[in-house]
């Protein structure tokens, strides 16, 4: 059996959060974890008998912070928190992306800056241990503070009242909880307004969208190789020298995949000396577009690993200073504007593909048959698989308009500057869907290309993704409908068959 996953606030690896997300690893906490939970709960209760003013715990929330609450309410307060803030609306949230917030929700509260009680952080633990998923809508996010309406259905099916999938089945959170042999949580002070506050959920679907993206982003590299030699195109600009003049590490991975992808083209060695000088950008230019999409996911990725180990609710409490302190670490901004290069990223690289594809079947940009018919003008062969990749990338190029840059205030302009982090994470899987099937048009064009210069074979390790189109399309003879090759190859491609390539040892031809 898989080892456990100590939650200590401070130390979950993107390979953890991986683990529990996509292959359901068990969750627990360290015991440094339930000590400063513990310390961190017995300073809450204590400033609450002496009657401190403490934001949320004898206050009122947002705007009505100003609004006194007296011991006896205190309880009342942190469940009117959770059921008032349950109004999100949309298509509920994929199960990847739940467990994910359950994950980073209790990782968060581990870090014993919350004020909890170790019962509120073990309930989001024995939901991920149990795969009781709440059912959490996907819009009535903006941001800050943090993901409240999302995280409000997330509480609300801790304590019984929301609605959860267990088993494949939508039900009743209490229904679930009765059949896993769980208790629904009731909460104390503070602890509802500490389950709804945070940027767990755009968080948890940019770590998703992440690893979709690194996916992608390997696979562009080997469908760009393949449409290098379908153009009879050179690898003389991914010359080691020339990359390392301008040394960005994305950059420098591209040039050394592109070159080794090609490797001993026969393609290639048959027009050396031939009058071109240089390619077209969209081929000459992969290293560099390319490898800005790798290092804005870097950047991403750097965003988010701080951002996973991190305390982002309000106010947080530090039990060792005898203090809490209410602040804005909930706000998402970080991660919004992080999502948002992302986007730019996954566009570019949608948009440079589409061109790719575009040169292959246009009669003026390549010296093979017009759109890859075998009777040009009595068959139309790929001419619309071209018209598809463009209505993808022009999509894409909308999406990844920025949502950080907007800001509507909220509660009652207490909350007057916002992130839209959670609309910066929504459009990242439409995104990557329509970049699976831009870069599943352009891996069957090419290999069609490829063919279509026979006897002469492409690079060794180019080859093995030759092979795998031919394993979900197979070779255009006349005109057929492509949705379906389009379809499997698109599967494969999120799946990371092609991405794989890449680690393919250099094949004996």
């Amino acid at each position: 059996m898989a080892p456990t996953v100590l939650l200590t606030g401070r130390s979950l690896t993107r390979r953890e959060f991986d683990a529990v997300v996509f292959d359901r690893r068990r969750v627990a906490f360290a015991p440094a974890a339930r000590r400063a939970m513990a310390a961190s709960r017995a300073l809450v209760e204590r400033l609450i008998r002496e009657g401190e003013t403490v934001y949320g715990v004898t206050t009122g929330v947002g705007s009505l912070a100003t609004e006194r609450i007296n011991h006896d309410q205190a309880r009342r307060l942190q469940l009117n928190i959770v059921r008032s803030h349950g109004c999100g609306v949309g298509e509920p949230l994929d199960p990847a992306a739940v467990r994910g917030v359950l994950l980073l929700r209790a990782n968060g509260l581990a870090t014993g800056l919350s004020g909890v009680r170790l019962r509120v952080a073990r309930q989001l633990t024995d939901f991920l241990n149990h795969n009781i998923l709440p059912v959490i809508p996907s819009r009535g996010s903006v941001g800050a503070s943090g993901d409240l309406a999302p995280l409000a259905h997330v509480a609300l099916a801790l304590i019984g009242e929301g609605e959860v999938l267990f088993h494949g089945k939508r039900l009743s959170s209490a229904d679930a909880l009765k059949r896993a042999g769980l208790r629904a949580l009731e909460l104390e002070a503070k602890e509802g307004l500490s389950l709804v506050n945070g940027t767990q959920v755009m968080t948890a679907m940019g770590l998703v969208a992440l690893k979709r993206a690194e996916t992608l982003v390997d696979t562009a590299d080997v469908a760009g190789a393949l449409s290098l030699d379908a153009l009879r195109g050179s690898p003389a600009a991914f010359d080691e020298r020339l990359q390392r003049a301008r040394p960005h590490p994305g950059q420098l991975i591209t040039a050394r995949n592109l070159l080794r992808l090609n490797r001993a083209s026969a393609i290639r060695r048959s027009h050396r000396g031939c009058a071109r000088v240089q390619d077209a950008y969209s081929l000459r230019c992969m290293p560099q577009v390319h490898g800005a999409v790798r290092d804005a996911l870097r950047h991403l990725r750097g965003v988010l690993e701080i951002e996973m180990n991190s305390a982002t609710d309000n106010p947080l409490v530090f039990a060792a200073d005898g203090e809490v302190i209410s602040g804005g670490n909930f706000h998402g901004a970080p991660v919004a504007m992080a999502l948002d290069l992302a986007a730019i990223a996954l566009a570019q690289l949608g948009s440079i593909s589409e061109r790719r594809i575009d040169r292959m079947v246009n009669p003026l940009t390549s010296d093979l048959p017009a759109f890859l018919a075998r009777s040009p003008g009595l068959e139309s062969g790929m001419m619309l698989a071209q018209v598809t990749a463009a209505a993808l990338a022009s999509e894409n190029k909308a999406l990844a308009h920025p949502a950080s840059t907007d800001s509507i205030p909220t509660s009652g302009n207490k909350e007057d500057f916002v992130s839209m982090g959670m609309g910066a994470a929504l459009r990242l899987g439409p995104m990557l869907r329509n970049l699976a099937s831009i870069l599943a048009i352009e891996l069957m064009v090419a290999a069609e290309g490829i063919e279509r210069l026979a006897p002469l074979s492409t690079g060794a390790v180019a080859e093995v993704a030759r092979k795998r189109v031919r394993e979900a399309a197979r070779p255009l003879t006349t005109d057929r409908p492509l949705a379906g090759d389009i379809a499997r190859l698109s599967e494969l491609v999120s799946a990371g068959e092609f991405g794989k390539v890449l680690a393919t040892r250099t094949p004996r031809r």
